[in-house]
């Protein structure tokens, strides 16, 4: 796998060190409590379509929005309130990403989903959680553009 950003690199090798699921899944918890919806100023619901992640069953929305100064911040809206996981990969992201530049975050390989959930995911619930992160890539990599990078 490639070169991850150093915070999301921590985020998996705590993953990684984590062998019991029950443990693991705690931590996903503690994770998903740490959940904080769209402020308002970025977007409100009903939340446009274009920002709807595909494949995903969360119906989890994702905004990569330029900073002040430099750098990016993720935003994310699950409005599905069973949606633990999307939730907890939210904050992850946000949390290991925001304040990265567009670059550093378009590269990231949706596959980590793997790293941090591990491979007993069903393949609808490892589609869609690969498909928020693919949709980070994709609007970071539009910022790139729009910047002329």
């Amino acid at each position: 796998m490639k070169k991850l950003p150093e915070k999301l690199a921590k985020v998996i090798e705590l993953f990684e060190l984590t062998d019991n699921i029950g443990e693991r899944i705690d931590l996903l918890m503690e994770y998903a409590n740490r959940y904080e919806n769209v402020p308002p100023e970025i977007a409100t619901a009903p939340y446009p379509r274009e920002r709807l992640v595909p494949f995903c069953e969360s119906e989890t929305y994702v905004w990569v929005v330029p900073r002040e100064g430099n750098g990016v911040k993720l935003y994310f809206a699950v409005t599905n309130p069973s949606a633990l996981s999307a939730r907890a990969l939210a904050v992850i992201l946000d949390e290991s990403l925001s304040g990265l530049s567009a670059e550093e975050i378009a590269d990231v390989p949706p596959e980590v989903v793997y790293e941090i959930f591990d491979n007993r995911l069903s393949m609808g619930k490892g589609q869609g959680l690969m498909g928020i992160v693919a949709s980070v890539n994709a609007y970071a990599r539009d910022l790139m553009q729009k910047e002329g990078k």
